[in-house]
């Protein structure tokens, strides 16, 4: 709509948002149609297709290929489809994207009765936990953060039940499920992917504390992440938009700017320091690295 367009160029454009969250799209053109009104200026915008329509489900693998990235959003869509069929259509958008390599959130009524309780249900405990287990990197509050009672401890029993539930997964065998089905369906990898799904064998196989990446646009954190690493992943970037586009969003990453990209001794030197100071590394511990740029990949040990 008009309306539309005016928010995105004289708000979005004005105040360099990171993200847009389209809701319903229903067919690829709407994320060209964004991107269009966006222009050169928004070329670093990233946007999030809103699932929300039998017809956006119709036509999900057309939208996933020009999205950034996918929200299931189960309140509206469970309005559009059967109820008892949203479950399938979470665990389809999830294991596509995922396959993908492409961020996706799941979203709606998540905790909800936690808008004015102070403690969830147990069945929604369980969907939270189930969402990180069908492979989402990131599940979103809505009203029970906007305008809820409980604000704080809505927040602090999501992240408990995330933590909770991401100890039930065993990650090697994810990783061979993600790289054998994208082999499938996807066909022989590209090089930054191959790289990418290396370092996280490598650093599985080596029982690496944590993986860095260098990476300037951010895409070789999405391959990384994509493989669903166990240990968390440092990702250190020249440009702030890149670093608040990773960190939250794509799953496992925390981000840090550098002054600058030259320089790789100094920058795993920061890295190593990094993490240390987050508690993630002590002296004798593996980390493998990985360079987006020179696409390079290397392991080396804290001193």
């Amino acid at each position: 709509t008009e309306k539309d367009e005016d928010d995105l160029i004289n708000f979005g454009l004005v105040h360099g948002i990171d993200y847009i969250a389209a809701s319903f799209v229903r067919t690829g053109q709407d994320i060209d149609n964004i991107r269009k009104v966006l222009g050169p200026r928004g070329r670093g915008i990233k946007i999030i297709a809103k699932i929300e329509s039998h017809e956006g489900m119709e036509n999900f693998d057309e939208i996933l290929a020009k999205t950034d990235g996918i929200m299931v959003a189960r309140g509206d869509l469970g309005m559009e489809i059967p109820p008892e069929t949203v479950f399938l259509a979470q665990k389809m958008m999830i294991r596509k994207a995922n396959l993908a390599g492409k961020p996706v959130v799941t979203a709606t009524q998540m905790l909800e009765s936690m808008i004015t309780a102070p403690r969830p249900t147990r069945a929604e405990c369980t969907d939270v936990a189930n969402a990180v287990l069908d492979g989402t990197d990131a599940v979103m509050l809505s009203g029970e953060s906007a305008n809820g009672d409980y604000p704080t401890q809505a927040v602090e029993v999501m992240s408990a039940t995330c933590l909770q539930a991401e100890t039930a997964i065993h990650y090697n065998n994810v990783y061979q499920s993600l790289r054998n089905a994208g082999l499938e369906v996807n066909g022989p990898m590209e090089t930054a992917e191959a790289v990418a799904s290396s370092a996280v064998k490598t650093a599985i196989d080596i029982n690496a504390k944590m993986l860095v990446v260098l990476t300037e646009t951010g895409n070789t954190a999405r391959l990384v992440a994509k493989y669903r690493p166990e240990m968390p992943v440092l990702v250190l970037t020249a440009l702030e938009q890149t670093a608040r586009q990773t960190e939250g969003f794509v799953k496992g990453v925390v981000s840090r700017c550098v002054g600058s990209m030259i320089g790789t001794d100094s920058i795993l030197y920061r890295a190593t320091k990094t993490g240390k100071d987050l508690g993630w590394l002590k002296k004798g511990d593996a980390v493998v690295a990985v360079h987006g740029i020179q696409e390079a990949k290397s392991a080396s040990r804290i001193c």
